[in-house]
């Protein structure tokens, strides 16, 4: 059973720096492909990015484009998500999601089944 632990959540301001981590446990985590997905109230879940935890294949949403960071610790089962230059459109409950993979990463929610508890960013002015 894969279970995933998000942390490092909090409030920020505008402009400022936060860093998710997402702890794999279960499965063969060199095999994943690993999301971040977002959601903020009365929105859909959007997909922020995603990593190929076997060869480091990297996607991101435009939204978050040369802001936000993903990436993998093999040794630490970790993957993390730097997200600096925060805006308040950030603001959003933060969600780490994994699906087994060969080679590659999809992108919408549907694909990915096992997810986190998620984590709270909120930005402020």
């Amino acid at each position: 059973q894969v279970q995933l632990v998000e942390s490092g959540g909090g409030s920020v301001q505008a402009g400022g720096s936060l860093r998710l981590s997402c702890a794999v446990s279960g499965g063969t985590y060199s095999r994943y492909c690993m999301g971040w997905f977002r959601q903020a109230p009365g929105k859909e879940r959007e997909g922020v990015a995603t990593i190929y935890t076997g060869g480091g294949g990297t996607y991101y949403a435009n939204s978050v484009k040369g802001r936000f960071t993903i990436s993998a610790d093999n040794a630490k089962n970790t993957v993390y998500l730097q997200m600096n230059s925060l805006k308040l459109e950030d603001t959003a409950r933060y969600y780490c999601a994994a699906h087994f993979s060969t080679g590659g990463c999809f992108t919408y929610a549907t694909a990915f089944p096992y997810w986190g508890q998620g984590t709270q960013v909120t930005v402020s002015s």
